[in-house]
């Protein structure tokens, strides 16, 4: 198979498309939609997200040293989507979107309430790149939507919540189970 050469960029596709709420009190409070986000620690819990300089959150949560990422649904695309293209100077998203702030459990930025899963996160690293800031943050709480616990195993069943993704500037909700981690060395079970 033959390949075609670009110019370096940002190619790594698909991303999670997420909200990030920041702020400290009602008046300031704001949504700014990120892709720019991963996990890079499981022990202490660490995130990132990476924010253009410009933009009215950076700011924010440069001051604040916190932020709450909150997954996105398919049916949260439309006011993902309209987060990430209106700035918070010139409007209030909360209002605006219909989204509900409601109070985070250990930091002062509000969570969304409709989002499935929210990550409380407090900044522990700012790092300049270029057109992007990198905020490295320990993540302090996790709060999960009830409907998407299962009480019996005590986990996690968000494929439930229609999560969405984001890939080269097209939004998708996330399809088919092709398997599990370590599925593909799995030993099959012999018949007794």
């Amino acid at each position: 198979m033959a390949k075609v050469n670009f110019k370096p960029g940002t190619m790594i596709y698909p991303l999670p498309a997420l909200m990030v709420s920041c702020g400290e009190t009602p008046e300031e409070y704001n949504i700014i939609t990120v892709s720019w986000v991963g996990t890079i620690c499981s022990n202490p819990p660490m995130c990132y997200i990476s924010v253009q300089k410009a933009r009215h959150s950076h700011a924010i949560i440069s001051r604040t040293k916190s932020f709450v990422l909150n997954l996105t649904t398919k049916d949260l695309a439309r006011v993902t989507d309209w987060s990430g293209v209106k700035s918070g100077k010139d409007c209030n998203k909360f209002e605006e979107t219909g989204l509900t702030p409601i109070p985070a459990q250990k930091i002062k930025a509000p969570m969304i309430e409709e989002s499935p899963l929210c990550i409380e996160c407090e900044v522990v690293e700012i790092k300049e790149l270029g057109s992007h800031d990198m905020f490295i943050a320990n993540v302090v709480n996790v709060s999960a939507d009830e409907k998407y616990i299962n009480p019996e195993t005590d986990s996690f069943e968000l494929e439930k919540a229609n999560l969405l993704a984001y890939s080269h500037g097209k939004y998708y909700a996330l399809g088919e189970k092709l398997g599990f981690f370590g599925y593909s060395v799995e030993k099959k079970k012999r018949k007794r």
